[in-house]
């Protein structure tokens, strides 16, 4: 059975496969967890600290009657890892982990075993406490080690492609082990992780009667398999990269060179950031920044407003005042363009 902290996925051709067909490129997942509001892992450590505070009652006063209150604790905690991207793919175990400890109950001896201090269940069960209880933080972890090495080392690089990513890493890891030979010195930092390998043979999830060659690899923590998804799609030529509109990562797969996702540009309802992009590249072209653009678009509204006798004097000087005091801060790299936009939005 598949679980949060036990499952198995299948590597073949560039691509993740999870469960009973759901594909994705090597790195789509890495990307969708970069983009997760940080105020959702907060909640899944807030909820986590709540029920490992009652689960870890429980396993010391031994009251069977407060297994429900402990079983609804985690099964808040289940409702939010549950609904995160990877977990909607995976054929999990849903029933048996919304009654977990009902279950456990049922059996006597089983609970007997559980409940008594040094057994191996019970060791066992400490354990699937403190890592669920540290799964927000590992996630965190991933995202903020991850992100600092894409926006430092890989985002301005002159080429995308697996040689370039090689580099750039290269670079990275001797940073993070203290420079020198990255070959001879002792390594203290490693990108390593004990995980269980077979190879098998199965039919191709799109195309009928297509036999592959794939590799299931089983994983214990969430981090652990999206560590090899980010590394084994740099492998592949795939990256993450920030979308320099909107700011949200999307997935530059092999072969490709833009710094634009294809999303709906922010305040926009049908133009994508790589058409909004595409834009101001052109008027880069003619010597005005997207800042500048920006600027001169409020500028003309209150322009048109004052002639229109709807501002006064004072009001148009502070106006454009303070669209000056904007356009300055984005300029110097205080604020992004999207922010600058919403701000003139606001004005």
């Amino acid at each position: 059975m598949y679980a949060y902290d036990e499952f198995s996925v299948l590597f073949w051709e560039g691509n993740v496969m999870l469960g009973e067909g759901a594909s994705f490129p090597l790195g789509q997942m890495t990307t969708e967890f970069l983009n997760i509001d940080v105020k959702v892992l907060q909640e899944i450590h807030r909820r986590t600290k709540d029920f490992a505070k009652d689960a870890r009652i429980l396993f010391i006063e031994k009251n069977s009657g407060a297994v429900l209150p402990v079983q609804e604790k985690i099964n808040a905690v289940w409702d939010v890892i549950f609904d995160l991207p990877f977990y909607r793919n995976l054929p999990l175990n849903i029933y048996g982990a919304r009654n977990l400890f009902p279950a456990l109950l049922q059996d006597k001896a089983l609970w007997k075993d559980l409940m008594k201090d040094g057994t191996e269940r019970n060791k066992a069960f400490m354990v699937f406490i403190d890592k669920l209880e540290y799964f927000a933080q590992s996630i965190e972890n991933f995202r903020g080690q991850i992100s600092g090495m894409l926006d430092l080392y890989f985002e301005n690089l002159p080429r995308r492609n697996s040689e370039a990513y090689a580099v750039a890493y290269a670079k990275y890891f001797r940073e993070m082990i203290g420079g020198g030979d990255m070959l001879s010195i002792e390594q203290e930092f490693v990108q390593g992780f004990d995980l269980k390998v077979k190879f098998v043979p199965l039919l191709h999830p799109t195309m009928k009667g297509k036999p592959i060659f794939a590799e299931e690899t089983k994983f214990s923590s969430l981090s652990f398999f999206l560590y090899t998804d980010f590394y084994r799609g740099l492998i592949a030529g795939n990256i993450p990269r920030r979308c320099h509109n909107c700011g949200r990562y999307f997935l530059l797969n092999k072969g490709y060179d833009t710094c634009y996702c294809n999303n709906i540009a922010p305040g926009e309802t049908e133009k994508t950031c790589r058409k909004v992009g595409a834009h101001k590249k052109e008027a880069r072209k003619e010597g005005k920044t997207p800042t500048r653009l920006e600027y001169d678009k409020v500028y003309n509204k209150f322009k048109t407003r004052r002639a229109r006798g709807k501002l006064s004097d004072d009001e148009w000087n502070a106006a454009v005042a303070l669209a000056l005091e904007y356009k300055d801060k984005a300029e110097a790299g205080i604020i992004t363009d999207v922010e600058l936009k919403q701000l003139y939005d606001k004005m």
